[in-house]
């Protein structure tokens, strides 16, 4: 899979694209990750990629021509003409949809990702519309640039395509993943002791050692059972959920037991 990322501060990513799972992707050349320069698409002898908005108002906007250009270099199919299935060009802005685990799995399975980081008070609207079919923001809040929201949506996707983690398993079983049913049990093996999150939050996790400052790992754990412990897990990403994104609740698929659960756990509240 190839991202192209669209910016007037490449070196933004140098660090970021040289550490851990995104760098071990590249080198195994599961992932290829183009940084292009808006400037060298300028053709003054300032670079200038930004001028006043018409109808006056605060701030710069980022100019139509250099964006243009630089999308156009990269020889991915103009908008009217794109397979959306196969690649996509994303406008990183404030004004986006909201960027999802759910939208991080749909773009895991194109080829080609191209982002367009905007800066100053935005992007030249012509740009969108000539250019982008998608206009993404990683959450409600303004950052100075998209180069964030670049780095942020390339992390999540590409670690969802196969071979990029070492357990195929780590991008499942954890917050915002699939729901059980997405996962086949194999009676020739040992069950699972995990619970799809359906949409939920992921549950506490613990290691070594058994007690740590006077605060014990919890006795179901260490049991060995894997019902309990799976129902353990289930209960505690509810209660997680219940307590940090009661919105997500609306949208998972809960059990019977599920809801049961929950009601109890509201009315001790």
């Amino acid at each position: 899979m190839r991202f192209d990322i669209i910016t007037i501060f490449p070196e933004f990513f140098s660090s970021f694209f040289g550490h851990g799972v995104v760098k071990r992707a590249i080198t195994n050349q599961l992932i290829d990750i183009k940084v292009h320069d808006l400037r060298n698409f300028t053709h003054d002898r300032h670079r200038t990629v930004d001028d006043r908005p018409y109808g006056g108002g605060e701030g710069m906007v980022l100019k139509p021509e250099p964006i243009m250009e630089a999308v156009e270099s990269l020889g991915i199919a103009p908008k009217n003409d794109r397979d959306f299935a196969r690649e996509s060009v994303i406008l990183l802005s404030a004004q986006g949809v909201k960027f999802t685990q759910s939208v991080a799995r749909a773009l895991s399975t194109l080829d080609r990702v191209v982002t367009i980081c905007g800066r100053y008070e935005g992007v030249d609207e012509r740009v969108n519309d000539l250019a982008c079919d998608r206009e993404l923001s990683i959450g409600d809040y303004v950052l100075s640039g998209g180069e964030l929201g670049a780095a942020v949506i390339v992390d999540a996707t590409m670690r969802l395509l196969p071979g990029v983690l070492g357990n195929e398993a780590s991008s499942a079983f954890e917050s915002f993943g699939h729901p059980d049913e997405h996962f086949a049990e194999n009676s020739d093996v040992t069950p699972r002791s995990t619970h799809g999150a359906g949409g939920l939050l992921d549950y506490p996790h613990y290691t070594r050692p058994a007690e740590f400052r006077g605060l014990a790992v919890p006795d179901v754990l260490a049991g060995g059972n894997h019902d309990q412990i799976r129902r353990w897990r289930r209960e505690r990403a509810l209660e997680k959920t219940l307590r940090n994104r009661p919105d997500l609740l609306e949208e998972s698929e809960l059990s019977s037991e599920d809801r049961l659960f929950l009601q109890r756990l509201k009315t001790r509240a």
